[in-house]
């Protein structure tokens, strides 16, 4: 079993270019995470994995993004969405209402702060891009 100091000790081992964060935001470790936990569930196989956000990569390609890095996670975003929507875990309506309820979070919480939904986010309200009627 590996232990903390273990790890510990294989990061320190590591030569100094490659000691340098994988991920630029909190966000994309948390998306990277939910790609392991929905895997170990059984929602899809590494080969579907792959094959999915490489086609959404090619998307974002053939729509004009310069692929500099920059957009690698919001393409992973993108390619769990797909994954979570074909497999019939959420609709694109669920999808919609929870990203409306973390712009609607992010937009309280003070820069530096975890964000964190609350039961009234995710609630349709006159800020949701769903409710533009009232």
């Amino acid at each position: 079993m590996t232990t903390h100091t273990d790890m510990l000790q294989t990061l320190t081992d590591l030569p100094p270019d490659h000691r340098e964060p994988t991920f630029s935001e909190p966000w994309e470790a948390q998306a990277f995470a939910i790609t392991i936990a929905l895997h170990r569930r059984g929602l899809f196989s590494w080969n579907e994995w792959a094959q999915t956000l490489g086609a959404q990569i090619r998307r974002a390609q053939a729509g004009g993004d310069p692929d500099l890095g920059t957009t690698y996670y919001h393409h992973w975003l993108a390619a769990i969405e797909t994954l979570v929507r074909d497999k019939g875990i959420a609709d694109e309506l669920t999808l919609t209402l929870y990203q409306a309820a973390w712009e609607r979070a992010a937009h309280r919480t003070p820069h530096g702060e975890p964000i964190v939904l609350q039961p009234n986010d995710l609630t349709q309200t006159k800020q949701s891009p769903l409710n533009k009627s009232r």
